[in-house]
């Protein structure tokens, strides 16, 4: 199994990087059985924690005897994936949920499949000034996503503690209003990949993370001041490829994924539900 260097770009450069890096040169091949014997490459590209992970496992446990040989990208950002998938650097990315993967689509005019949830990664609110979130007082300052799809799922997460009232599913903190907002929270935006920095900035209150990040920084669930639930989550992670690009290749590596050896591996690693399958 071939593994790339972690890839931390954003904007222009990392468009120009990864076109120049080139994807798997058996992406537009019709291969109609996989023969272990001959294995075929698929390129996927993936959030370090916990996706690539798991490709990982099944890399090194059950890819070879389905006749298929992953490269896996690792990407430390969200908006990368998603352009290295469309100009055809990868094959297939695994690192993002149904929210985030519509308004890329609509917004960016990408043309993109996807397979079935795999697993849910809860987001979670942290604080080192508070060890409540009853201690939260009026006009305390809340470091959150600027992503739209993620924003409004930690504002719901913040209605369910008692924080905000009667948040819509596309809310946003610039629309929020008084009555929403009726404890006055100061919201400050950021990259969800920065978010773990704000965590420290003695001005900041709460801090909400994405389960990757969470998970890169060496933190737990455990000690969040809120957790999401995973029961019935609509975010769970998948695997998503070019419309029409879909052959046996990608259609095994969404049968492994899916398989009880995942499912297995991902409750073996994280027990506590930082990472819960989604099948």
């Amino acid at each position: 199994m071939r593994k790339s260097l972690t890839l931390v770009a954003t904007g222009v450069a990392a468009a120009l990087a990864l076109s120049a890096c080139g994807g798997s040169d058996t992406s537009s091949e019709s291969v109609d059985s996989l023969d272990p014997a001959n294995p075929v490459t698929l390129t996927v590209g993936a959030s370090p924690l916990p996706h690539a992970q798991i490709l990982q496992y099944v890399a090194d446990n059950l890819a070879a005897d389905a006749g298929l040989e992953l490269e896996i990208k690792e990407f430390d950002d969200y908006v990368t994936p998603n352009i290295a998938l469309d100009d055809g650097s990868l094959d297939a990315n695994y690192y993002q949920h149904l929210p985030y993967f519509e308004s890329q689509v609509e917004s960016q005019g990408y043309d993109f499949e996807h397979g079935a949830g795999v697993h849910v990664e809860p987001y979670a609110v942290f604080s080192e000034k508070h060890e409540d979130i009853s201690a939260v007082g009026d006009g305390a300052r809340v470091a959150i996503t600027n992503d739209p799809s993620n924003q409004a799922r930690a504002l719901t997460l913040l209605e369910e503690a008692g924080l905000l009232e009667n948040v819509e599913d596309d809310a946003s903190v610039l629309a929020l209003t008084d009555e929403q907002n009726p404890k006055g929270l100061d919201f400050v935006e950021n990259q969800p990949e920065l978010l773990v920095n704000d965590l420290s900035d003695p001005t900041v209150d709460l801090a909400i993370l994405n389960g990757n990040y969470i998970l890169a920084a060496g933190l737990s669930t455990d000690d969040a001041l809120l957790v999401e639930s995973v029961e019935e989550n609509p975010y769970a992670n998948f695997l998503a490829w070019k419309t029409g690009n879909k052959d046996a290749r990608i259609d095994k590596l969404e049968e492994l994924l899916h398989s009880p050896e995942v499912s297995s591996f991902i409750e073996e690693t994280w027990p506590n539900g930082d990472v819960t399958a989604a099948f």
